[in-house]
């Protein structure tokens, strides 16, 4: 089942930040972020908060329904709209995820971006981005989407090896991502992702390198490729600890990485992110650099997450309860932190020492600044930018980087 949420204090009914969270907001893009709970099954690795029409079957009624979701999100966005207030900020970045957006029909994806363009406005060069199943979708519904303003979309490949996708509990046919492809592109849409995993039980290095070829073969300017962490209480964890499928090891995972960034490379990708390769900075993922850097995005849907100004909160997990919240006209924050600026410097550091252009050394205390100094030593960051005052990840650092974060913030 999904994860819990974090503790907190409690989320003021009306939704209100601290005066102190829209202070210098005009420095700082705006976001928006649309979780969509819904998903035909259930994949054996996924611990998102998602659910099936059997998990949700009795437990949230009509509030809860495919059918009322666009309407209920929208009506969130209403309130974004009051609890930001005269924030004079257009919209720079929305993505719709998941779930599957894409089981909503493409009209209610749609409308629910027509409300932040109705609300808040969009920036003329707005990425608007959704995350899309490969079964999912066909031409029309494409063509829908890009008609309705999207101009980014991203399909869950994960794997060209079908033995590799019955693992993973994945329902889609191998070929359909990067057919999908091809039909973004012909539908008009300037920017495609494929995702990919690599470390699943039973994938071969040969496996891998098929996958990677399909993808890039495919023709999306952006790739993501993720190591597969098998987290506690889902079907994947629990046939491990059965016996029935072997776990794959941390020198795998590496072994996987190395063939991913070297092929990439190869086929003129290039690393933004540890975990993302574009062909071209335009190609990068502008919302997720967004997280990345610490900007203000609104996370709407049932146990989304949403950071404006220092001010981190996160929405009750269920549909139903979602739904009702905001039905009693009350906000459906479940909890809420207030990040210090210790918090923040370290979150900094966290975050972008994973980006390509890396963290200003001067973010680090001493303790990290002498970490940083043996991780130069030991050939985990670049010599060149860290003369020039910023700690920069090697590829071999790429590998470690949980290791170095974590000596950094010390």
């Amino acid at each position: 089942m999904p994860s819990a949420l974090p503790d907190g204090e409690p989320m003021p009914e009306d939704g209100s930040l601290p005066s102190h969270a829209l202070a210098g907001a005009g420095d700082r893009p705006l976001g928006f972020y649309l979780h969509v709970p819904y998903c035909a099954t259930r994949c054996g690795y996924c611990d998102f908060n998602t659910y099936t029409a059997t998990e949700l079957r009795g437990t949230g009624g009509v509030l809860a329904s495919r059918e009322n979701y666009a309407d209920t999100l929208i009506d969130e966005v209403r309130l974004a709209r009051k609890v930001l207030g005269d924030d004079p900020r257009a919209v720079r970045t929305v993505f719709v995820g998941g779930g599957t957006p894409t089981l909503l029909p493409a009209r209610d994806l749609v409308r629910m971006l027509a409300a932040i363009r109705d609300e808040f406005g969009l920036a003329e060069d707005a990425e608007v981005t959704t995350e899309a199943n490969p079964e999912s979708v066909d031409p029309a519904y494409l063509a829908e989407l890009r008609a309705g303003g999207f101009n980014r979309i991203s399909f869950g490949m994960q794997s060209a090896r079908q033995h590799v996708l019955k693992v993973l509990d994945r329902t889609h046919t191998p070929g359909r991502p990067e057919a999908c492809v091809a039909e973004a592109r012909a539908a008009g849409f300037e920017h495609v992702n494929l995702d990919l995993i690599y470390g699943t039980p039973g994938e071969s290095d040969e496996d891998w390198r098929a996958t990677l070829a399909a993808a890039l073969g495919a023709g999306p300017d952006h790739v993501s490729a993720y190591a597969l962490i098998v987290e506690e209480g889902t079907q994947l964890a629990r046939r491990i600890r059965r016996g029935e499928v072997p776990m794959t090891d941390d020198d795998v995972h590496a072994d996987r990485y190395l063939i991913a960034d070297s092929v990439m490379a190869e086929a003129g990708y290039s690393w933004y992110e540890v975990s993302n390769w574009a062909t071209t900075e335009a190609g990068r993922c502008l919302h997720n650099e967004l997280y990345w850097r610490g900007a203000d995005w609104w996370g709407a849907g049932p146990g989304a997450h949403s950071h404006v100004g220092g001010v981190r909160w996160w929405n009750v997990k269920h549909p139903g309860a979602y739904a009702a919240a905001l039905a009693a006209g009350r906000s459906p924050g479940a909890g809420r932190e207030l990040l210090s600026a210790e918090d923040r410097r370290v979150e900094r550091i966290l975050l972008e020492l994973r980006l390509a252009d890396g963290v200003p050394l001067s973010l680090l205390a001493p303790a990290g600044l002498a970490a940083a100094g043996r991780a130069l030593a030991d050939g985990l960051l670049e010599a060149a930018p860290y003369g020039a005052g910023r700690a920069v990840l090697t590829l071999r650092g790429r590998l470690l980087a949980d290791a170095v974060v974590r000596d950094l913030v010390d």
